[in-house]
């Protein structure tokens, strides 16, 4: 694997894990929103990842990942009765969304952990190139 076909790989993996922190973010953002219908209130959005393969080789070599797409979550809305409330529908119900943030905490720091050891990789590969090029000098 040249050196830029792994910066390439290393790259794409913390473009996908920022996006994931901050799909994470929104759907913590969003978490406590409130709305009078069930159809309208904010649902949790996930990124679906996919491997990017390149097939110009002889064989089929890892070029790293991208998003195939967004996914909404497919949970119902939490009802709660509360008539007082100015978003509350006839029946007097407000709708908050399914949102678990423990599970989106969780999501939280695999996705930071994922992202500071796509740095470690990228630290680790400029001093092997550093220390390749010291040797030259000797």
């Amino acid at each position: 694997m040249a050196m830029t076909s792994l910066f390439d790989v290393v790259g794409s993996a913390m473009s996908a894990q920022m996006l994931r922190l901050n799909t994470v973010a929104s759907n913590l953002a969003n978490s406590e929103t409130m709305s009078g219908s069930a159809d309208t209130i904010y649902k949790a959005r996930h990124p679906v990842f996919e491997t990017v393969l390149d097939n110009t080789l002889q064989g089929r070599s890892l070029q790293g990942v991208r998003v195939k797409q967004i996914e909404e979550a497919n949970t119902e809305a939490i009802p709660h009765f509360m008539p007082e409330n100015p978003l509350a529908n006839a029946d007097g119900y407000v709708f908050s969304p399914a949102i678990n943030s423990v599970a989106e905490m969780a999501d939280m720091i695999s996705a930071s952990r994922s992202y500071q050891n796509n740095v470690e990789v990228l630290t680790t590969a400029k001093d092997l190139m550093l220390r390749t090029l010291q040797l030259g000098r000797s």
